[in-house]
């Protein structure tokens, strides 16, 4: 039985590996997609924080105006 439930897993990995790395219309996988933005959402990301921080300290800070 656990060799059924491994080769299950692999062929599910294999496949899913495929499908990220195959090429699309645009001559581009979902990896490569994944690549380019993934430094615009870290940026985002990092604003987003920044902002979340910055409201929190003026919402607990007593001495502000």
């Amino acid at each position: 039985m656990g060799l059924l439930k491994n080769l299950l897993i692999g062929a599910a990995v294999y496949g899913a590996v495929k499908y990220v790395t195959k090429k699309g219309v645009n001559g581009k996988s979902l990896v490569d997609e994944l690549k380019e933005q993934a430094p615009e959402w870290l940026d985002k990301a990092k604003e987003f924080g920044n902002d979340v921080k910055q409201q929190y300290r003026q919402s607990t800070d007593p001495y502000t105006e």
